[in-house]
């Protein structure tokens, strides 16, 4: 039996990419290309903070809220793809990450899921400050019982402190947890450390070659509501 439902937040509920509008206007013809960058060295910096130091989240040395990560991984981005930054630019596309566009689905999955009365979280790379802001200006916030961030550990997702914040809010078993998440690595991890596990497949990606398989997989939110019955 499932009771509690966890979600990732960026990929997942909010959309990464839809910073590629404005980094279109910004940067003609190269819109695309900066918001895919941006995102994978989002994700190669925090794998390199938790790998660098794993035995120490309290007092890590090398970690930096994913709010500073996603900053320096803009700069990366526009210096790889030789496009100047100007203070204004970096803090629009800042300003949009911090309130980025939810797909279009989840709201209502989100409802129908308080209305069944089973409790729901984030679980997020995140820092709480760009977490709250992003589930605010989405109109989450009401049907979402914890907010959670890595922070608390100071060790990013996949590594097992991280998911294990879950088990801090909720009383639960780590099977009885549905962990939902469009990122194919995230699904990964959750499921090594034994959590039930639905990924959304929104772009129709091959699942990772490398361990299990998720326990369910779907397009979007909606069929997590199909997999509940």
């Amino acid at each position: 039996m499932t009771k509690a439902i966890v979600f990732d937040a960026y990929g997942t509920l909010f959309d990464v990419y839809s910073v590629g509008a404005l980094a279109e206007q910004l940067f003609p013809g190269q819109g695309p290309a900066l918001s895919v960058l941006w995102r994978d060295k989002q994700i190669e910096y925090s794998r390199l903070i938790s790998l660098c130091d794993p035995l120490n989240p309290q007092g890590s040395r090398h970690y930096q809220s994913f709010w500073d990560i996603t900053e320096l991984a803009l700069q990366y981005a526009c210096e790889r793809l030789k496009l100047e930054l100007s203070a204004t630019a970096r803090q629009q596309l800042l300003a949009q990450y911090a309130q980025l566009q939810a797909f279009p689905e989840n709201l209502a999955v989100l409802q129908t899921l308080k209305a069944r009365g089973l409790p729901c979280a984030i679980l997020s790379n995140g820092n709480p400050d760009m977490l709250h802001s992003a589930v605010k200006s989405a109109g989450m916030s009401a049907y979402l019982d914890h907010v959670i961030s890595v922070e608390e550990v100071r060790q990013f997702k996949t590594t097992p402190q991280s998911y294990a914040l879950v088990q801090q809010r909720f009383e639960v078993e780590k099977h009885e947890v549905l962990f939902v998440s469009s990122n194919g690595w995230d699904v990964l991890g959750a499921t090594w450390f034994g959590f039930q596990t639905f990924w959304v497949n929104r772009q129709h990606l091959p699942f990772e070659t490398l361990g299990p398989r998720p326990t369910f997989t779907g397009p979007d939110l909606t069929h997590v509501l199909q997999v509940l019955g």
